[in-house]
C-alpha cells in the first residue's frame, strides 16, 4: 500500500504523535545526555603501580553481579562501580582491555598499589 501524503495528527498539547514516544521514552531529558558524559568516559589515572584506563558505571548500566578484586565481595547489579585495566600493558591494549576488572569505587580508591 502506499504511503500517504498527509501530515500526521498533532497529539495533545500541539507535539506529533512521533515527538510525544520520545519525550515520554525521556530520550530528549537533558539529564540523560549529561548522565552518559559523567559516566562513559575513560580516565587516566597513574599511580604508583603503573598507568591505568578508569570508567565509572553508572547504577543503571550495572546490569550484572561482579566479584570486586579488592575485598572479594560481589557487586550486585544495579550498584555503582568502577571498571580499570592497564595503560600501558606489555601485550597491548586489547589484551588489557580484556583483562579489565570491575571494582566497588571505595576499594579502587584505597587498594595497595602493588600489581594484583
Amino acid at each position: 500500500m502506499p504511503r500517504s501524503n498527509r501530515p500526521r495528527r498533532q497529539a495533545a498539547g500541539g507535539r506529533s504523535a512521533a515527538r510525544g514516544k520520545r519525550a515520554a521514552s525521556g530520550a530528549d531529558d537533558a539529564g540523560s545526555g549529561l548522565e552518559r558524559a559523567r559516566f562513559g568516559i575513560d580516565e587516566l589515572q597513574e599511580a604508583p603501580d603503573g598507568a591505568w584506563h578508569v570508567r565509572r558505571i553508572s547504577p543503571t548500566n550495572a546490569a550484572k553481579t561482579y566479584t570486586c578484586p579488592g575485598c572479594r565481595h560481589q557487586i550486585a547489579p544495579g550498584v555503582e562501580h568502577v571498571v580499570a585495566w592497564r595503560a600501558d600493558a606489555w601485550f597491548g591494549e586489547d589484551r588489557a582491555a580484556a583483562e579489565r576488572r570491575h571494582w566497588h569505587a571505595h576499594c579502587w580508591r584505597t587498594r595497595s598499589h602493588r600489581y594484583l
